[in-house]
This record gives structure tokens, sequence and C-alpha cells, in this order.
């Protein structure tokens, strides 16, 4: 069973924020942070790197590599994701620093085929904050 990491999304509240900021950047989807995973091995074996905004995780990309780059006090952990964004069900999450592990059986499930049908990201997190949804 693969395991997952979950992360905060800081200074983006929606997916297509974060898409339009990665399309201004170019290059790999890479996610960098100071801490190379013990358990990388369990992430290699089809997890996903969860994200979250504004206290819901909205979407997930699946985890293609995890490698330490530097030595020393220099070295730092990057996690190469696929392109393909998934949109996961939103599911609330109160905040955390760095990042954390995530089971499979605690994350949030895919979003049907239909995503072009589905709640705006916005409107859906209104809704919960409203206690409607």
């Amino acid at each position: 069973m693969p395991l997952h990491m979950i992360k905060l999304v800081v200074g983006l509240d929606t997916v297509e924020e974060l898409l339009a900021w990665h399309e201004s950047r170019g290059g790999p989807w890479i996610m960098r942070t100071r801490q190379t995973p013990k358990r990388a091995a369990e992430l290699l074996e089809g997890g996903s790197l969860y994200r979250v905004f504004k206290g819901v995780i909205l979407c997930r990309q699946p985890i293609l590599a995890v490698d330490t780059v530097g030595e020393g006090v220099n070295a730092r952990c990057e996690v190469t994701l696929e392109p393909q964004v998934v949109r996961v069900a939103p599911t609330p999450r109160r905040a955390f620093q760095g990042w954390r592990y995530l089971r499979t059986e605690d994350a949030p499930p895919d979003l049907g085929e239909a995503s072009d049908e589905e709640m705006p990201s916005d409107l859906a997190r209104r809704l919960r904050e409203a206690g409607a949804w």
C-alpha cells in the first residue's frame, strides 16, 4: 500500500492559481524541502503529494522521484511530481508546518472524470465555511 505526503500551499488560494504559478515558472514539477523522507521508498510505490489550500485538501500529484541534493548543511530534498494535477474531494485539514505522511486510508478520494461539471473550489470552500457542505 503506497504512502503519501501532504503539504500546505502558501500564498495561493486555488488549484487554478497553482497551475498558473507553475506555468509562469515552467520546467518540471519539483517540491523542495529541507528534510528527506525516511520512508521515501514507500512514497515511490504509488504515493502522491496532497496539497492543502486554506485548510482544505483540494488536489494531489503522483510522486515520481525523491532525491537528496547537496551535502551537509546545504543538503535538501527534491520531490519530483507528475505534471498532471488530480483534483480530490475537498477535505478539511488543520494547519501544520512542513510536510507530513498521509496514509492511503486517510487520503481523500479523487473526483470523478466529469471534472468540468464539478463545483468550483472557491464555492465549495465557502459552503464548508458556512457549514452547508
